[in-house]
């Protein structure tokens, strides 16, 4: 596994740029280290964050925004305020039917976000 070191201590969002991700879908990394990652990711309504399974645990906070989020086959309509847990290798995703932002939070950390 490849070593990333650690962000900084304190991470201003200010001071990140968004990276496109999909169509209307952008994302900010917000602070990490090998073991743990933190997500800013802001979606337009209709944006989509494709099915998809990786090896991470992760749990994600909907900040704003309302979306239909599919984990393994049950899907539920998620609001700001909820927060959903995704198991390592359930296939997963969901569709933003509110703009909003969700943070998500990886273990270990998503290597091929760093790439």
């Amino acid at each position: 596994m490849k070593t990333f070191g650690a962000s900084k201590e304190f991470i201003e969002d200010k001071d990140i740029e968004w990276e496109a991700v999909g169509e209307g879908v952008k994302r900010k990394i917000m602070g990490y280290d090998d073991k743990i990652m933190l997500v800013k990711v802001a979606f337009d309504e209709g944006g989509i964050g494709y099915k998809h399974e990786h090896y991470h645990s992760q749990v994600t906070y909907v900040e704003s925004g309302a979306f239909e989020f599919s984990i393994g086959d049950v899907t539920k309509t998620v609001v700001g305020g909820d927060s959903v847990y995704i198991p390592p290798n359930v296939l997963h995703g969901a569709v933003c039917t509110k703009a909003g932002i969700l943070i998500d939070v990886f273990s270990p950390i998503r290597e091929d976000f760093m790439e």
